[in-house]
């Protein structure tokens, strides 16, 4: 048996759960970013754990995301469905990833869905997962791990969300390069679509951008931008809606 983490988290908020959820499962773990523009998949066996996380795009898989799913080869491999999410809602994410991974011929045997700082308005849920979300997603990873031992989990997981899902948009918060970018090119480099030029990185391709905010997240010089007007109406409803710790899940 070997354990992969499957990640897509362009800000680092699905990554660190997907961490903390992969710790239950002794030895080295196999890192499957689907943040790269150029990907290199591992072939699954039967015998397989996949911890398989996204982040929650308003209650979607993030499109990009779903695209590089498809190329998985599941070959009856066991996959842990985790979602993350702002502290808002995740809605259909959990339904859309167990549908693409069963498509893809995984096992989809258990699921969590777990709380990350906002990965646009950072004040919202700013600091999680934290200590107690820590100790919770330990203990979910260990019913888990207890229940393929035991033998005790389907294959096919029962989770919230409707189908058809809910509309999917497009981002209408896309960053921008300003005065202080020096043109160094670690957005082009790092951005998981290949939107931005990498040629003139102040240049990005708004058709391609899915507003995952990794040039935000890693450009030195905070050269990056968001339309100002957008982000404080976002933040107004967001601070509105989210106010109220939420709490994360586990479905086995």
């Amino acid at each position: 048996m070997k354990v992969y983490e499957v990640c897509f988290s362009p800000t680092g908020g699905t990554a660190a759960v997907s961490h903390i959820l992969g710790r239950e499962w002794d030895g080295p773990k196999e890192q499957v970013d689907l943040t790269r523009q150029t990907l290199e998949l591992p072939v699954f066996c039967q015998e397989d754990v996949c911890i398989v996380s996204v982040p929650s795009y308003a209650g979607r898989v993030p499109s990009l995301a779903a695209k590089r799913i498809r190329l998985l080869e599941g070959n009856n491999a066991v996959a842990i469905l985790n979602v993350v999410y702002g502290n808002r809602e995740y809605e259909d994410t959990l339904l859309e990833l167990k549908h693409l991974l069963r498509e893809a011929g995984f096992r989809c045997v258990a699921a969590v869905a777990a709380v990350a700082e906002h990965s646009i308005v950072r004040t919202i849920a700013a600091g999680r997962p934290d200590s107690a979300d820590e100790k919770e997603l330990s203990d979910f990873a260990h019913q888990i791990r207890l229940g393929l031992e035991k033998g005790e989990l389907g294959d096919a997981v029962s989770v919230p969300g409707n189908y058809p899902y809910r509309a999917s948009h497009p981002s209408a918060l896309q960053p921008v390069a300003g005065e202080d970018c020096i043109r160094c090119g670690l957005c082009a480099k790092s951005c998981p679509a290949g939107a931005i030029s990498q040629a003139d990185p102040t240049q990005t391709d708004s058709a391609l951008c899915i507003g995952c905010m990794r040039c935000l997240s890693v450009c030195p010089r905070h050269a990056r931008r968001l339309d100002e007007e957008k982000l404080a109406g976002l933040t107004a409803r967001l601070s509105a809606i989210c106010a109220v710790r939420k709490e994360n899940a586990c479905f086995l």
